[in-house]
């Protein structure tokens, strides 16, 4: 399935959640997607960015990666980089920096949709990820594989997972779970 913006818009009119917060965001993603280069990391003061919130065949593990520029435990993700598809660039951003090639995507419906902030770096000022999130499956027993974009990548047992991060959209996707 193909994710064009305007599935995606449509996926937006149509999302329902119970989180006061996600529902706050909808129309925010909304008018973003207004703008013909929402798409792009050059977007300011926020972009799209495709996410792949990654669990076990028994819904009891999810997979992290301990994000080397943030320093912090989250779900691969990342930029479109133009690609509207953003099913598409939630999956690629999952191989990427996974190295798993074994997805089973869980619902084509969108699982979670957030905007958080990004710190500034020395090239690049602060600014927003307006961050649309699948469900997928992957097996345990695939091989991991560390890259650039990660100092680590683990397995967690759910109830593990508050001791790594306090990341309040991680727990609102463990909840939805």
């Amino acid at each position: 399935m193909t994710y064009t913006r305007q599935i995606l818009v449509e996926a937006l009119t149509s999302y329902t959640t119970s989180f006061a917060e996600e529902k706050n965001f909808v129309q925010q993603f909304l008018d973003l997607l207004t703008h013909d280069r929402a798409f792009h990391r050059d977007h300011l003061p926020g972009h799209i960015t495709g996410s792949a919130f990654i669990t076990d065949s028994s819904r009891s593990s999810i997979l992290l990666t301990h994000h080397a520029k943030l320093d912090k435990w989250l779900q691969p993700g990342g930029h479109a980089d133009g690609d509207e598809d953003i099913l598409g660039v939630a999956l690629r951003e999952a191989e990427e920096e996974t190295g798993l090639k074994k997805f089973k995507l869980l619902d084509k419906y969108i699982f979670d949709l957030d905007i958080h902030t990004i710190p500034a770096r020395k090239d690049f000022p602060e600014h927003l990820h307006y961050d649309v999130r699948f469900l997928f499956e992957a097996d345990q027993q695939e091989k991991l594989l560390i890259t650039e974009e990660s100092i680590d990548l683990k397995w967690f047992p759910i109830q593990e997972v508050s001791a790594y991060t306090s990341n309040a959209s991680i727990d609102r996707m463990l909840k939805k779970l």
